[in-house]
């Protein structure tokens, strides 16, 4: 089956790698266009498009995805099936194309977690459970019908990269099952339930600020959804401090109550209060708590 790929973070490269060892045909890549980073302006590739170029796929890469000289460059390359993995809002125009129609990988069992940061809000939330869900698009962003789910656990040691890393790679299996249903034309669909859909908005910066007056747990939930990036953060003294790693404690101290050792550093929480195993002053690399204490003090 001839299948063109829409994707552009590290999320997608899992899922296009076990398609290119499968039987069906990668024709092209859709992709981010590249961007100037950093001082030296140097121009940077999405990683999908550094794996597609490792790999000799075509990559394609449209400023606007409503721009007539793509959709009719999409409609040349006559491919059978689209499947988007973290890529932009597709147009209708541009979805229903294929022939056997454009499916979406989503990071939640659906209808739960729609929006542009399923993972993050399984974490802040709380959620033991998360996973994934294959289905086709509609021009509603994240209602379409459900083609497979996958249930993944979440352990309190995972934070944002780890369930992120396992989400992308069970992801892979279920996209590799979902074409070859699609190819055999056993594809059979359900309704999403409108009454169980909940929000997973954009993380701004506002939720990243933590705020000391709730409980040790959802703290530390935070911290969790938000590590190894953005970074949970709280201001002291006008400085900015990230914490990437933390533990809830007993240890009875007021909101933002800071208790510290040479090794140790607890702030007070709504309720309990949290022990920083990692920190990042402003300014500074990431370091742990005892590493900080050494040379900070708050």
């Amino acid at each position: 089956m001839n299948i063109i790929y829409f994707s552009t973070p590290e999320f997608g490269i899992p899922s296009l790698d076990l398609l290119l060892k499968s039987s069906h045909n990668i024709i092209a890549v859709v992709t981010a266009p590249d961007k100037e980073r950093g001082r030296g302006k140097k121009v940077s590739f999405t990683p999908v498009k550094q794996f597609a170029l490792e790999n000799q796929i075509t990559v394609i890469q449209p400023e606007k995805l409503r721009d007539e000289s793509f959709i009719e460059q999409l409609h040349n390359l006559k491919a059978d099936l689209f499947i988007v993995v973290a890529f932009r809002i597709l147009p209708k125009e541009i979805f229903k194309l294929p022939g056997k129609g454009s499916f979406n990988l989503h990071a939640s069992l659906l209808p739960k977690y729609r929006g542009a940061a399923p993972i993050q809000w399984a974490l802040i939330n709380g959620e033991t459970e998360t996973g994934l869900t294959t289905f086709f698009l509609r021009e509603k962003v994240d209602t379409g019908n459900i083609i497979l789910q996958e249930k993944v656990e979440i352990t309190k040691e995972d934070n944002f990269g780890t369930l992120h890393d396992k989400l992308s790679e069970t992801g892979a299996e279920l996209i590799l099952k979902t074409v070859d249903l699609i190819e055999s034309g056993n594809v059979k669909t359900c309704e999403q339930e409108e009454i169980s859909a909940t929000p997973a908005p954009k993380i701004t910066k506002e939720i990243c600020e933590i705020d000391w007056s709730q409980s040790s747990v959802k703290i530390n939930n935070l911290i969790r959804a938000l590590s190894p990036h953005p970074g949970a953060f709280f201001i002291k003294d006008d400085k900015l401090f990230k914490i990437y790693n933390a533990c809830p404690e007993l240890k009875s101290l007021k909101p933002s109550e800071i208790f510290q050792t040479k090794n140790e550093l607890i702030i007070g929480c709504g309720s309990g209060s949290l022990k920083v195993l990692e920190i990042q002053p402003e300014g500074r690399k990431r370091m742990s708590a005892g590493e900080f204490l050494r040379g900070y003090s708050l």
